[in-house]
């Protein structure tokens, strides 16, 4: 079992992350791909957000940015979104992609565990075959 789940955890880590959801907007049901690229949207996305909230006098400075960074989250779902729903959308994809990234670090802390507990019967067997 644990083998099995180092290779899935290692291949994982090798390819892109793709991993397709379905979100519901307005009653709308719409598939979205969480990519590398989207994540790295979102990332860029909250930190315009964070930038524009704690300098207000810098809004008219990223809201292109912003703007552009909404306009490429927009595009990785489908069918496409109309401009009403964009909000929804945005709201919808960092819920997912903080679901996401969740899911990711526990995983990666399960995996740790796991190893340092190989680990360490690995040491207590070499110990005991010296004596």
């Amino acid at each position: 079992m644990q083998f099995a789940y180092r290779k899935l955890y290692e291949s994982r880590m090798k390819s892109p992350c793709m991993i397709s959801q379905e979100i519901t907007l307005n009653g709308k049901k719409h598939r979205l791909t969480l990519t590398d690229q989207l994540l790295s949207d979102v990332r860029r996305l909250k930190a315009l957000y964070n930038a524009a909230y704690e300098d207000p006098e810098s809004f008219e400075e990223v809201s292109s940015a912003i703007s552009d960074a909404i306009n490429q989250i927009a595009s990785a779902v489908e069918p496409a979104v109309s401009d009403s729903d964009l909000d929804a959308l945005i709201q919808a994809v960092m819920k997912a992609v903080d679901e996401k990234s969740k899911e990711t670090e526990e995983a990666k802390a399960r995996h740790a565990e796991e190893r340092a507990g190989t680990e360490r019967k690995t040491a207590t067997k070499n110990k005991k075959s010296k004596k």
